[in-house]
């Protein structure tokens, strides 16, 4: 748990350092909209402005649809149907950031300009487009949790009182189930606050610019803006040193993104907590629509649900399908196994090897990390201190990954003279992969029948026997699925390998040091071409290498779940 503890630390430390480093007006910074670096002017109110908007807009677009498919999956499907389909929803969580920015650049942007009427496409609603398709997968997990929580008297009791399906809803369920559900948009909040690479691919990165009034707000939506993650995730960060009052005004950004952040992470995981005790609450008071209107408006209630549980599945399918049809040159065996000539030519061998060694890396070093937390949660802490541990968990799986990019740029790079590693970009990548091997494994214990821990105790095992004998048999196959998930989820991550471990060209497949040692990766690779939209070279290429780094991605998902399916409630070691 220690681990967990040093990344907070370390994150706090580098940004209070940076902050320190130079002198900060911090009134300027939250009421000014004008950022010049040239001017000393350092004013981050646009951008908090575009932060919201693009948040706004996601949560808009995302909570509806996001609920309804819940509701849907919950209630109105059997569950040997359900099953697969809230897969197929998940799998869209599991798409890197950076194809969604992709698809934001070939796909979203011109739909903008078509329908505002304006060159380019780059805007707030471009970047809120691509939010609310990327926070949609947690919105509908979390509140399909929260609904299936609520116990089925309820339900049975409601169906008793003779109401339709769409009035036991209403008046069972979601009452029971609203905390949760809340507690989704919170979480699907924080990961929209934090996203950077597929928001600065689409959102235009124009500062200062502030509405005065509601027809320019409107406006606004269709033209360019910046947001607090697309300023740190542009150049500014690696030109204007580590030191200073415009180093010292960034890591203020970083300041205020990290508290956003894990205020919302700690509000979502805090509802999820909650919803157990909502189901202490009896029936919310139902008064009976008219008669002859029920059951029309139940079957109209079934008809938008199931259309809001299509949209995922569309939009899932809509995306394979333009990743196959433009990315097709990944089909071909010799675009995995040549190198890349040029700007855009050649294959991604190397791309994937850069890819493979930081992953494996990264494995290494989170496994032990990630399965001792969970551990200590699991086994050796009270209910109270689990509980305060495993919010700083999900708070460090919730952190922006372009904070841990920053981190390891100064530490790593900067402070300690390694310049661009690969072993860096491993190592900023552990954070991404150790909450997640954290919360399955701890999970897993929870699950363990106490006859188990009752016959150990009765053997009188010590507490590392204990843990040799009976936990770590019991929770290795969670603790390996959540390896394999957080390493899905690490493959896609984009901005922490800009600032520590990776060139676009010109570095060895594989490197011969630590010091002074880039290698080209997958994510990174996807995102310089895609900023060359012009050159169809450079698209192919990009759509090519996208669809390569989602069938490495998918992969480990498909292993992940094969693993779940096949070890899920085994008991072999109790006979």
């Amino acid at each position: 748990m220690s681990a967990i503890g040093l990344v907070l630390l370390v994150l706090a430390g580098y940004l209070a350092t940076g902050v320190a480093s130079g002198e900060v007006d911090w009134l300027s910074l939250f009421t000014s909209a004008q950022w010049s670096p040239t001017h000393a002017a350092f004013g981050s109110l646009a951008m908090i402005f575009g932060s919201a908007v693009v948040c706004v807009l996601a949560l808009a677009l995302a909570v509806p649809v996001g609920w309804a498919a819940a509701v849907t999956l919950s209630e109105y499907l059997p569950p040997r149907l359900a099953r697969p389909l809230r897969l197929l929803v998940e799998l869209l969580a599991a798409v890197p950031s950076i194809v969604y920015g992709l698809i934001g650049v070939m796909v979203v942007r011109p739909f903008v300009a078509t329908l505002g009427g304006v060159p380019g496409g780059d805007s707030l609603l471009a970047a809120g487009i691509v939010l609310a398709v990327m926070i949609m997968p947690t919105i509908v997990a979390v509140s399909v949790d929260a609904l299936t929580a609520v116990p089925h008297r309820y339900r049975e009791a409601a169906y008793a009182l003779g109401l339709t399906r769409r009035e036991v809803v209403r008046s069972a369920v979601l009452p029971q189930a609203r905390s949760g559900m809340r507690a989704g948009v919170l979480l699907g909040l924080a990961r929209a606050l934090g996203e950077a690479i597929a928001v600065f691919l689409v959102v235009g990165r124009a500062d200062g610019r502030l509405p005065g009034s509601f027809s320019e707000f409107l406006d606004s939506l269709f033209h360019p803006g910046q947001t607090l993650t697309t300023k740190l995730a542009g150049p500014e960060p690696t030109l204007t040193g580590t030191s200073g009052a415009h180093w010292a005004a960034l890591c203020g950004l970083g300041v205020i993104l990290l508290t956003l952040v894990a205020a919302a992470t700690v509000w979502g995981i805090r509802g999820t907590a909650r919803r157990a005790s909502g189901a202490t609450r009896g029936l919310k008071g139902h008064q009976p629509a008219a008669a002859r209107l029920r059951m029309p408006r139940d079957r109209m209630a079934t008809v938008l649900h199931m259309s809001a549980l299509a949209l995922p599945g569309v939009l899932l399918v809509g995306m394979l399908a333009v990743l196959v049809g433009r990315g097709s040159t990944a089909l071909d065996p010799s675009f995995w196994f040549t190198s890349a000539t040029g700007a855009a030519g050649g294959g991604v061998s190397d791309q994937i090897l850069g890819t493979l060694l930081i992953m494996v890396t990264t494995a290494l070093i989170a496994l032990p990390l990630g399965y001792g937390a969970g551990i200590l949660i699991g086994v050796h802490a009270s209910p109270r201190v689990a509980r305060l541990l495993e919010t700083l968990t999900m708070v460090v799986g919730g952190t922006p990954t372009i904070l841990l990019g920053l981190a390891g740029y100064v530490i790593f790079c900067s402070t300690m003279g390694w310049g661009r590693s690969w072993l860096a970009g491993a190592i900023v990548l552990v954070p991404v992969v150790v909450p997640v091997i954290a919360m399955t494994t701890a999970g897993r214990i929870r699950s363990m029948p106490p006859e188990l821990t009752e016959a150990a105790m009765a053997l009188g095992l010590s507490r590392t026997q204990y843990i040799r004998s009976v936990v770590l048999p019991y929770t290795w196959p969670a603790t390996l699925t959540g390896l394999l998930l957080g390493l899905a989820r690490a493959a896609g991550e984009t901005a922490p390998l800009i600032f520590t471990a990776t060139v676009f060209f010109g570095a060895p497949a594989l490197p011969s040091g630590v010091v002074d040692s880039p290698v080209q990766a997958l994510p990174t690779h996807i995102f310089a071409l895609s900023q060359d939209s012009g050159d169809p070279a450079a698209v192919a290429q990009s759509w090519g290498s996208a669809l390569v780094l989602v069938l490495i991605t998918a992969a480990l998902l498909i292993l992940a779940v094969v693993l779940r399916n096949r070890f899920e409630g085994a008991r072999r070691w109790t006979t």
